[in-house]
């Protein structure tokens, strides 16, 4: 076989440590294309994705297409004249791209496929309760994520994870997941498995503001699932009614107490440390909270410029 000559598409940090691995391995990355400068902040000033920051670090090429059909940039990929491209948290790409390289594009998504296709396979596994999770690597075909899986690989979901971490340990697994996909592909020693026809349960939905509210009606094992699964991005959010004021407020960190009480659901329980949310089944601690206009503080530190009231309740 030809040397590889790898393509690599993607735009946030988790793709970027899928990356830096394919560069560290000494593997031959003859382009990078990522999403185009976006401005953001107040000043509107652009903002480059994570993938093009370390593409420019590192003297990598990096194209970045408005358009993914555009002949222009199809010429530019095509002189490229990559025979392998790998791509890690992108958009979907048309099969003029994706049928470019003679030995294919294959796709990095963190979940065990089919279970979890979609935008935020991280998220709705922990929100899901699932004890374990994985990354696959496949075929890109003209569907989201329903290409023949190349390899898996498995790992546990704790207890107590949140999305933040479970991230970073799916980053480094997929990373040596695509090494091994790369190496069985330049070995000419792959093989792959059809993914079912039969429509899933299990589908990573793109994440809105909506999806983030908490249902404090449900059980208490749901909502602290729903807490870390959010967390730290784009993080959980409930409505403080607190006296006359309404707070919205987030929830990046909580804990499950449970024990049996006559409290009303959803009423806030505090002291001068500690801000209790009423459960059926017992109570959801809250421990790292952000109130509008505020950073993200320890709920002590929340406290001391809070007074709360006795009727305060969520909702």
């Amino acid at each position: 076989m030809s040397k590889l000559r790898i393509v690599f598409m993607g735009t946030p940090d988790f793709a970027v440590g899928i990356l830096d691995t394919l560069v560290q391995h000494s593997f031959d990355v003859v382009g990078v294309i990522t999403a185009p400068d976006k401005p953001a902040g107040r000043g509107r000033k652009l903002n480059e994705s994570a993938v093009k920051k370390y593409a420019v670090a590192h003297n990598l090429k990096v194209l970045q297409p408005t358009n993914l059909k555009n002949e222009e940039f199809l010429e530019e990929l095509k002189a490229l004249k990559p025979n392998l491209q790998i791509i890690v948290a992108f958009r979907m790409l048309p099969k003029v791209v994706w049928e470019i390289p003679e030995h294919g594009t294959f796709n990095l998504h963190a979940s065990l496929l089919p279970d979890y296709r979609g935008a935020a396979p991280i998220n709705w596994a922990i929100i899901n309760g699932e004890t374990k999770t994985g990354v696959t690597t496949f075929f890109i075909d003209d569907k989201i994520d329903t290409g023949e899986i190349l390899l898996q690989s498995d790992i546990a979901i704790d207890p107590e994870e949140n999305a933040g971490s479970l991230h970073d340990k799916l980053m480094i697994l997929g990373a040596d997941l695509v090494i091994t996909t790369v190496k069985a592909i330049e070995s000419g020693n792959v093989t792959t498995k059809k993914q079912p026809d039969t429509p899933i349960e299990k589908v990573a939905y793109k994440i809105h503001k909506d999806t983030c509210e908490i249902n404090w009606d449900t059980s208490m094992d749901k909502i602290y699932n729903h807490i870390r699964g959010l967390s730290p991005y784009p993080a959980s959010w409930t409505t403080l009614y607190n006296g006359e004021t309404e707070l919205f407020l987030k929830i990046y960190d909580a804990a499950l107490l449970k024990e049996e009480h006559s409290i009303k659901v959803k009423s806030v329980v505090f002291d001068k440390k500690t801000i209790k949310i009423a459960v059926t089944g017992g109570f959801i601690e809250l421990l790292e909270i952000q109130l509008p206009g505020k950073r993200k503080m320890k709920t002590h530190e929340v406290l001391n410029g809070l007074k709360l009231d006795e009727n305060a309740y969520v909702g």
